[in-house]
């Protein structure tokens, strides 16, 4: 039989980390708000979590890096807004934020897990940030539960 490795969704222990922009805070507040509530829900204590505020969703990657590199955490959820406008601004912002995300992701030894949403309309953010689409920070602190004890097992 194959050997088959499943983070399990507990969060009994489990020390998280979440870096959540300013910038766009109407929808921020409801992703972060997700987040804790999945999280304390699965078991993770109020004080296990630890929450950096930065200004926007282009300094999550260098304290997502500090945040992971501390030792102390077992995940970090990174959760920011990115909402085009009519310069290409949206699209620096939300291709580097990207880029330091995933290359953090794979250089640490624990989860980091993106949860920036990158919409078209305040709409679409809303719609993310709990209503229509569900709420994306609620997905992001889920998959950090399943990603941090899927570390454990390889």
């Amino acid at each position: 039989m194959a050997k088959e490795l499943i983070g399990v969704l507990d969060g009994k222990g489990k020390r998280i980390g979440i870096v959540v922009s300013r910038f766009n805070d109407l929808i921020t507040k409801r992703l972060l708000e997700g987040a804790y509530d999945c999280l304390m829900r699965h078991g993770v204590k109020e004080s296990d979590i630890t929450t950096a505020w930065v200004p926007g969703s282009f300094e999550i990657p260098p304290v997502a890096k500090r945040l992971a590199a501390n030792g102390k955490l077992d995940a970090v959820i990174c959760l920011g807004t990115i909402i085009r406008g009519e310069t290409p601004h949206f699209d620096y912002i939300a291709g580097q934020s990207s880029k330091g995300i995933g290359q953090i992701a794979l250089e640490s030894k624990i989860p980091i897990i993106y949860g920036v949403l990158t919409c078209d309309s305040v709409d679409q953010a809303v719609d993310r940030a709990g209503t229509k689409s569900g709420n994306r920070g609620w997905q992001a602190a889920l998959t950090a539960l399943e990603m941090a004890n899927l570390y454990l097992n390889l």
